[in-house]
């Protein structure tokens, strides 16, 4: 071989080395430049959970969550102990707590079968807003518990619902919607993919649809709950538990594509997200990635004068704990919802404050200027 036709070849080599250190720097550079939270960073960062259900004129769960450096937004719910009592309770933490509680009402359905049903529910809703309420909860005993005097089920979808989502929509009042239930409540238990599901439905058979196939399916649900979103494209919607859609990242993201105003809470159903990511991290860790901008922390923590209040707030404490551990590190874990274990998610910074703060702050605005 020539001496020049050597030197040629070491030339090329010189600039393949030299583009291949180059390229190993750039996706270097590009790793580093993602940062994570720890675990020695949960106290430090500013959260938000919201869902939660606060119904005791005790302090220490707001006391705790403020330790905890977190916000609550507690939902009113059309169930017991009742609307009334409910929003005493919401409106005295408030009053205590201004720089981390906010709340959100909800509208009866109890007096449906009355023509003023539509007036007087406006009405309550414009005395609960002047209240303060920034959002208003929408509840699953539509669709799953009211009925015509026929006996027909009352789906959301409904026409005598139309003025309600006008008059919240016109005000830009998010909508926080328990619309059905997890998929598994219509499953038989043994296919039921978590333990919370088969132990519930196991006690409550009264409530496992798979026993009452004369009930609305699943699939009525969901429908009824897409109509009402195609036909109110400005209401700002919030999906409770993750619209029950939990099952899948597939349907999550479909609805999300669809929907532009549409968010997803995660409250009590991050051990469905468990289960999947127990069987494909990735998939999940890419939609949290790819929709980081629709997703809601919650935690469906229930605060009342029932149960002990230390124990509660321990509680929390330790489920608030769990679940930075699982967004925030890539640690192995285990649930008690299922066998096996998963790793955690390891979500970039800039995802986690989304989940935790930032997408809050855009569904439910008030919360912005809390404490400021």
């Amino acid at each position: 071989m020539k001496i020049v036709d050597i030197q040629y070849l070491y030339l090329v080599l010189w600039f393949v080395l030299a583009f291949s250190c180059s390229s190993d720097r750039k996706s270097s550079d590009e790793t580093s430049s993602v940062s994570y939270y720890s675990m020695e960073d949960y106290e430090q960062v500013s959260k938000i959970d919201a869902h939660v259900h606060i119904r005791t004129t005790g302090s220490a769960f707001m006391e705790r969550a403020r330790m905890d450096n977190f916000r609550l937004l507690t939902v009113v719910v059309d169930e017991e102990p009742g609307i009334a009592l409910q929003e005493e309770h919401a409106l005295l933490a408030v009053k205590k707590f201004p720089d981390v509680v906010a709340f959100a009402t909800t509208i009866a359905v109890d007096q449906w079968d009355r023509a003023e049903w539509e007036n007087k529910t406006l009405k309550r809703l414009d005395e609960s807003l002047d209240h303060g309420a920034i959002g208003v909860k929408i509840y699953k005993n539509i669709g799953m518990e009211l009925q015509e005097a026929d006996g027909d089920f009352v789906m959301i979808d409904h026409p005598r619902f139309r003025s309600v989502f006008e008059f919240l929509s016109e005000r830009d009042i998010p909508v926080i919607g328990h619309l059905g239930e997890p998929r598994n409540c219509w499953l038989p238990v043994e296919e039921m993919t978590v333990e919370s599901d088969k132990r519930y439905f196991t006690r409550h058979p009264e409530f496992h649809m798979y026993l009452h196939p004369e009930y609305p399916s699943y699939g009525d649900q969901i429908n009824a709950r897409d109509q009402i979103l195609e036909d109110h494209p400005d209401l700002w919607f919030v999906g409770a538990h993750l619209g029950s859609l939990e099952w899948s990242v597939e349907e999550m993201a479909a609805r999300l594509d669809r929907f532009p105003r549409m968010a997803l809470d995660l409250a009590a159903r991050i051990s469905s997200i468990q289960y999947l990511a127990r069987d494909d991290r990735e998939k999940v860790r890419d939609f949290f990635i790819e929709y980081q901008d629709r997703l809601i922390y919650g935690s469906d923590r229930i605060v009342d004068d029932a149960r002990d209040p230390d124990q509660a707030v321990k509680s929390a404490h330790e489920i608030w704990l769990k679940d930075w551990e699982f967004f925030c590190t890539d640690h192995s874990l285990k649930s008690g919802a299922f066998e096996g274990e998963f790793q955690g998610l390891k979500l970039p910074r800039e995802v986690v404050d989304k989940l935790y703060r930032k997408n809050a702050e855009k569904w439910f605005r008030p919360m912005k200027s809390m404490g400021k």
